[in-house]
């Protein structure tokens, strides 16, 4: 379980910021030849070491990241059209993916602690 959940963590986080990285600088960005808005990215790369050394406590904070793009994937899949809308529907699902994923290994680093 600890070792899906943290694939499963390191793929999704990974795949929100290229995805991020892509929508903003090729994809569908808000102006023509990328914008300032894909260093939304760059927060995501700060957990990437921690949910790699399996540290619970960064489990924890990397699921109330994860809230932030849902949040910004929720709002454009509604106000954006085209292209931006599957987008942002990627991007809803893979930030609720790595906070499952989150949610999970540190449930379950928890209890294998407790039962140690």
């Amino acid at each position: 379980m600890l070792r899906a959940a943290q694939i499963a963590a390191a793929v999704s986080l990974v795949g929100l910021a290229l995805l991020c990285l892509a929508w903003e600088l090729w994809l569908a960005p808000l102006r023509p030849g990328g914008s300032w808005l894909a260093l939304k990215a760059a927060p995501l790369a700060l957990p990437l070491g921690g949910i790699l050394a399996a540290r619970r406590y960064t489990f924890q904070w990397t699921s109330l990241l994860s809230l932030g793009y849902f949040a910004e994937g929720a709002v454009r899949s509604f106000a954006d059209t085209g292209t931006s809308r599957a987008l942002a529907a990627g991007e809803v699902a893979l930030s609720l993916l790595l906070l499952a994923a989150a949610i999970a290994f540190a449930r379950a680093a928890a209890n294998a602690t407790r039962h140690a």
